[in-house]
């Protein structure tokens, strides 16, 4: 079979491009590899819904049995609530209006568990009398958010705060994103070292009087590594995963992970060639406002066409060079696998569904971009000059 046929469309020729395409059968695979590398416990996958963004996949997963989920944008969060997820964590350090926006959808969502990340007293104060839970976000050498993990004694301190001001203490959250190493030998050693320095505050929290209810790790790239260490199948907290690429997977994450596990690109851009600007070239429709280029160039592969090299991209454009084969012709479709998904699904309003080579439905991209609203006063007057 040639590997672009199980994406090829039907009648591709009438859709509109560049098109997000997403096979929700190659969805529920990724998604049974996922459980299936976590012993088959879905209670043990926390995903993170910047890559999904669809409320139509979101509840497909609800109905997997994946109940617990993370995000980062109220928009996201507002999402989740909505497919049915029962246990929702924002992890982003919110603050201002955005921590007020939060605290509206947990009076909105009682009967889902919200809670939110917390590195010092001022960001978990914010949370008394409301019906919000806080984990306490320990940086793991990512450098990006959370408490230095050597400073223990701070993090037990924060532990002892939120417990004496009556909110909910979750338990730790632990995103080592920056354990990319390209061996996975190497990735593990490097992952379970900074897991036995979690350890070493989950000890000293509990040694204090306070129980953690769950510990929160790894993307992606580090998940593997989590799933094969012992003390978090062992210990009294429940610990999760949170990697989020898997479920519609991309060029970076499909290095990553071993080709045996059976991911497979699920969330495809369809593009047409439209110029052959000089010989053994071709430009297609499907510029960086289509397939995302933060993580660099090339952008994506071409499903089916190893011997077709993408180049650097415009808004608009996407230059490819022929390196073998038939140069495909003007009008004629390609299949984009992107090389960073969670972006690329981003850039899209609506999703094609595509089940058996044909598009079943267009969906909303629902929580795509982040919330906009007007300051109160900038709302008053809004609506006495629309009177």
């Amino acid at each position: 079979m040639n590997p672009a046929e199980p994406y090829r469309i039907a009648d591709v020729e009438t859709l509109l491009t560049p098109a997000l395409a997403i096979y929700p059968e190659i969805v529920d695979r990724n998604i049974a590899a996922t459980v299936r590398l976590l012993g088959g416990d879905v209670n043990r996958w926390r995903p993170h819904l910047k890559t999904v963004k669809l409320g139509f996949i979101m509840r497909r997963m609800v109905e997997c049995g994946i109940a617990q989920a993370k995000c980062s944008t109220t928009v996201e969060l507002s999402a989740a609530c909505a497919a049915g997820m029962k246990d929702v964590l924002l992890a982003y350090p919110v603050v201002g209006a955005n921590a007020a926006r939060v605290a509206e959808l947990a009076e909105e969502n009682r009967s889902v568990r919200i809670s939110v990340l917390a590195e010092n007293p001022g960001q978990a104060a914010a949370w008394k009398r409301r019906p919000v839970g806080v984990f306490i976000d320990v940086n793991p050498g990512m450098d990006r958010t959370g408490m230095e993990q050597g400073d223990v004694a701070a993090i037990v301190g924060l532990v002892r705060q939120i417990e004496s001001a009556g909110i909910e203490f979750r338990g730790l959250h632990y995103y080592d994103g920056h354990v990319t190493a390209p061996a996975m030998e190497e990735r593990e050693k490097a992952a379970h070292r900074n897991y036995d320095r979690l350890m070493e505050i989950v000890t000293a929290v509990e040694r204090a009087g306070f129980p953690v209810g769950e510990v929160i790790t790894s993307g992606t790239p580090a998940f593997p590594c989590a799933a094969m260490y012992a003390p978090f199948r062992s210990g009294r907290f429940v610990h999760r995963a949170s990697p989020g690429t898997v479920v519609y997977s991309d060029m970076s994450s499909l290095t990553q992970l071993p080709a045996e596990w059976g991911y497979q690109p699920a969330a495809l851009v369809v593009s047409t060639v439209v110029s052959h600007p000089k010989t053994n070239f071709l430009t297609c429709d499907a510029g960086h406002k289509a397939v995302s280029a933060d993580a660099g160039v090339p952008t994506c592969a071409v499903a089916g066409r190893p011997d077709l090299v993408p180049l650097k991209p415009s808004e608009e454009h996407l230059p490819i060079e022929v390196k073998g084969g038939a140069r495909p012709e003007i009008g004629e479709a390609l299949y984009l696998i992107p090389r960073h998904v969670c972006p690329t699904v981003n850039n899209f309003d609506d999703a094609l569904i595509v089940t058996g080579q044909r598009v079943t439905s267009l969906e909303k991209v629902t929580a795509r971009g982040h919330e906009a609203r007007l300051p109160a006063a900038a709302a008053r007057k809004s609506d006495r000059a629309s009177t």
